[in-house]
């Protein structure tokens, strides 16, 4: 019983871990593609090294996209 819960928990957390890292890859490629077409004229690491907080916090928030992704992938 024991060997048969440990082989099915492992299956289990590779399909979360494929989910997850696909997941990441498209969220990824997502905010990439948002990037370059809704807010190409603004570069961020400018915008940072000038103080501006709401690029900060667009910035952030992408992060916590992303975190939020991988989170719900390992839930699964």
């Amino acid at each position: 019983m024991e060997a048969e819960f440990l082989s099915a928990s492992i299956i289990n957390l590779a399909i979360n871990l494929c989910y997850s890292i696909v997941a990441l890859i498209v969220s990824v490629y997502a905010l990439l593609w948002v990037d370059k077409k809704v807010v190409k004229n603004i570069n961020f690491e400018e915008e940072l090294k000038k103080g501006n907080i709401a690029v900060a916090i667009f910035a952030s928030a992408i992060l916590v996209f992303v975190s939020v992704v991988i989170v719900f992938g390992f839930k699964g």
